[in-house]
């Protein structure tokens, strides 16, 4: 992960919950009071963010003393400890919110990517995220994923072709949308085509191309594009896909399952910062 885009992001955050400064915490303490405070686990999960909540409280005071006792991708319990703060009161309170947001977020998203992991284990695709991220926070929560246990699709629209719907009505066909990435020196191996009907797949297969994505297809006609395939490129199931029918998906023999949900809709983990043991 590049750290540039990470620093700025931690830096946009603080400003925006401090503002022009902590007005309860100015009053309350001194600058030099000194206490430490430990962040915990109220339920279970899967622990993505530490560091990162590490380096937001200390790009905001770099005396603050920090320990991290729990390694990212950890399954967690109710209480454990997830990381240590000692320095003064004030920068911790300033920054408390903030580090509990992302800790919380990373979290969870870690967590509901290693429940469709786990619904999955018995089959030979991999769990795959989207581009449906927070906003701003494209790199971090495709982190997240990877200390749940998934894998990264392309990061955004710069690093990979898929070619979508859109894409093809807007060229007249998937064969123009190939030439035309083939005049602009993308081979048909480096390319995904988005289908929704058997005929685009074959359209797809005449054309070389390297993975298709099957677009809201059942289990049963996955496996039909399977067997239609028989391993002449790459199969992506995506679309409408729950904890509820990963599985089937899976079981349908495609090599990837992409899931929007772990990164849109994750229920953040809970985390709370106090003071004692």
């Amino acid at each position: 992960m590049d750290p540039g885009p990470v620093i700025s992001f931690l830096e946009l955050v603080l400003a925006e919950d401090i503002g022009s400064g902590d007005v309860t915490s100015a009053a309350v303490f001194r600058r030099d009071q000194r206490d430490s405070f430990k962040v915990r686990a109220k339920r279970g999960g899967v622990l993505a963010g530490a560091p990162l909540a590490a380096a937001l409280l200390l790009t905001h005071d770099p005396d603050l003393e920090i320990g991290l006792p729990t390694p990212e991708g950890s399954r967690l319990r109710t209480g454990d400890v997830l990381l240590e703060v000692s320095g003064s009161v004030r920068s911790i309170l300033e920054g408390e919110r903030v580090a509990l947001n992302l800790l919380g977020r990373l979290s969870g998203i870690a967590t509901l990517t290693s429940r469709f992991v786990a619904a999955i284990a018995g089959s030979n695709a991999k769990l795959l995220d989207t581009r449906k991220t927070g906003l701003g926070t494209r790199y971090l929560d495709k982190y997240a994923v990877r200390c749940g246990g998934g894998h990264n699709h392309r990061i955004g629209l710069f690093d990979a072709v898929l070619v979508k719907d859109n894409h093809i009505a807007a060229a007249g066909s998937i064969r123009a949308a190939v030439d035309a990435l083939a005049r602009t020196g993308w081979s048909p191996g480096q390319i995904e085509i988005e289908c929704d009907t058997p005929t685009q797949v074959r359209e797809c297969l005449e054309c070389g191309v390297g993975m298709v994505l099957l677009d809201n297809m059942t289990p049963d006609r996955l496996a039909e594009m399977v067997d239609l395939v028989a391993g002449r490129c790459e199969l992506e199931a995506s679309g409408g896909v729950t904890l509820e029918n990963v599985a089937a998906v899976a079981a349908s023999g495609v090599d990837y399952v992409s899931v929007g949900a772990i990164t849109h809709s994750a229920p953040a983990l809970d985390v709370s910062l106090g003071t004692g043991d």
